[in-house]
C-alpha cells in the first residue's frame, strides 16, 4: 500500500502548501507527529518553507515528556527554531487570545488510538470551538485510528462531560480525527472554517485492511501508548484508572494489563473465557505476574493477566476491549477483598467518582457492583449505543467502513 499521513500528502501539494505558507499559523504537535520518514511536522514544515508562528502541545507535552495523566506542562521556548511552545495541558486547556494573536490558521496533527477519554480529541474540541469564535481557519493533518472502524463501549450523557469527554460518543468511536473533527464541528454547530488534508492509500472498506499500516513504524503519541497492541486496548484498560486495580503503569507494558495483590489470574482468565468469549477477536490472555516500579501498588507483586492482539488470529471485527473489561470489573467486584472503586482527583472533576468520569455515565459502575445485573444487560445497553454511533458517523466516513457485526453473549 503506498500509505502517506495527512502531513505527507500536504508537503507534495504545491497549491495547498502555497497557502500555508502564505498565512500566520499555529501548529499542534507532539512527538507522534511525523512524516511517513518519520521527520517531526515542525521540522518538515520549516524545511518547506512553512514556519509555524507558535505550536501548541497536548496533554503530555509537546515533547511527550509527562509520564501521567494530570502532570501539566509549561510552556517555553523551542530550543532549535526559536518558536513559542504553549501548553494547552497547563494553566490553559484552551488557547487564550494572547496565544492566538495573529494567528489566521491552525494546522493540526495529532495521532489519536480512537478512545473518547484519549484527550486529544477534546483538544481537537475545544481548538474548534477556539476557530469558531475567532473567524480563523483550522486544518486537521489526518492520520490513522489504530484501532479501526469497531465501536464498543456505553456513550457519554448529558452532564457527564469533563476532559476526557466532551461529546456523546461511544468509547471507542471507529473514526480518524479527521472524521471526527467534521462531526463535532456539525453536531455543535460550530460552524468553523474546517478542512481535512485526507491521507492518501489508506483504505478501511473491510475488516482484512489493517487500521495501522504495516509499512509504518508505530511512535509513541503519550508515554504510556507504547505499542499498537495497547491501542486495541486502551478503550477497556483505560476503565481501570478509576479502579485500585493496577493497569500496568509503571511497567514496560503500560494499559495492556490488569491486576493487584491477591488476585487469582487462573479464575479471572477462565471468568473471560466464558463469560466474555464473543468479546475476544481472537485476544490471547496470558495470566502473569508484575510489580510497578510507580503508580498503583508500586513495589508489590501483582498477580493478574496480560491482554495480546499481535498475532494472525486477531479478528478486529469481533473484539470489545470495554466490554471484555467491564465483565472482568464484575467478576473481579465478587471476588476481591477491598475496594473496587478508586476515589481521588480524577481530571479535575471533583463532584465524581473517577470511574463515572471516564465512562461518562453512572450506569458502568452501578451494573458492575450490581449482582442482580447480567452480561446480557450491559450488551443490550452497549449494543444500542453502538448502532446509534454507527448511524450518526457514516455520512463522516473518509476512508470506508465495513458492516458492524452484533454483540451476542452467545457470540
Amino acid at each position: 500500500m503506498d500509505f502517506e499521513f495527512g502531513i505527507d500528502v500536504l508537503l507534495t501539494s504545491p497549491d495547498t502548501l502555497s497557502e500555508l505558507k502564505g498565512s500566520r499559523f499555529a501548529l499542534v504537535a507532539h512527538p507522534a507527529s511525523v512524516t511517513k520518514g518519520l521527520k517531526h511536522t515542525l521540522d518538515a514544515l520549516i524545511e518547506a518553507g512553512a514556519r509555524p508562528h507558535c505550536v501548541f502541545g497536548p496533554q503530555h507535552g509537546a515533547r511527550g515528556e509527562k509520564q501521567d495523566n494530570m502532570i501539566e506542562s509549561g510552556d517555553y521556548l523551542d530550543p532549535i527554531h526559536q518558536i513559542p511552545i504553549y501548553s494547552l495541558y497547563g494553566a490553559h486547556r484552551r488557547p487564550t487570545d494572547q496565544m492566538l494573536a495573529g494567528i489566521d490558521r491552525l494546522v493540526f496533527d495529532l495521532q489519536d488510538i480512537g478512545c473518547r477519554i484519549y484527550t486529544f480529541l477534546t483538544t481537537l474540541h475545544y481548538l474548534l470551538e477556539a476557530a469558531a469564535e475567532r473567524d480563523l481557519s483550522i486544518w486537521i493533518l489526518d492520520r490513522p485510528n489504530p484501532a479501526g472502524r469497531q465501536i464498543d463501549g456505553l456513550a457519554l450523557e448529558p452532564g457527564h462531560e469533563s476532559f476526557v469527554g466532551t461529546a456523546p460518543i461511544p468509547t471507542a468511536h471507529g473514526l480518524t480525527l479527521g472524521e471526527m473533527a467534521h462531526w463535532l464541528n456539525d453536531r455543535f454547530r460550530l460552524d468553523a472554517k474546517l478542512r481535512t488534508v485526507t491521507m492518501r492509500g489508506y483504505d478501511l472498506s473491510s475488516w482484512d485492511c489493517i487500521a495501522w499500516p504495516e509499512t509504518q513504524p508505530w511512535v509513541n503519541p503519550s508515554p504510556n501508548a507504547s505499542s499498537l497492541n495497547m491501542t486495541r486496548h486502551f478503550a477497556g484498560t483505560v476503565l481501570l484508572e478509576g479502579t485500585e486495580l493496577s493497569e500496568g503503569r509503571g511497567t514496560t507494558t503500560p494499559l495492556e494489563l490488569v491486576g493487584a495483590p491477591g488476585i487469582n489470574s487462573l479464575r479471572l482468565s477462565q471468568a473471560l473465557y466464558e463469560k466474555a468469549a464473543f468479546a475476544l477477536g481472537g485476544t490471547l490472555i496470558r495470566p502473569c505476574h508484575f510489580e510497578p516500579t510507580f503508580h498503583k501498588h508500586a513495589g508489590a507483586l501483582c498477580e493478574g493477566l496480560q491482554l495480546h492482539t499481535d498475532h494472525p488470529g486477531y479478528a478486529p471485527q469481533h473484539h470489545l476491549p470495554y466490554t471484555l473489561m467491564a465483565i472482568a470489573l464484575k467478576h473481579l467486584r465478587g471476588n476481591i477483598d477491598g475496594l473496587l472503586w478508586r476515589h481521588h482527583e480524577y481530571e479535575y472533576a471533583l463532584d465524581r467518582t473517577p470511574i463515572d468520569v471516564i465512562a461518562g455515565t453512572k450506569r458502568l459502575r452501578e451494573w458492575v457492583d450490581d449482582p442482580d445485573q447480567d452480561v446480557d444487560q450491559l450488551i443490550d445497553w452497549i449494543e444500542a449505543d453502538r448502532r446509534q454511533w454507527e448511524a450518526e458517523r457514516a455520512p463522516y466516513l473518509l476512508y470506508g467502513a465495513p458492516p458492524l457485526p452484533s454483540i451476542t453473549s452467545q457470540g
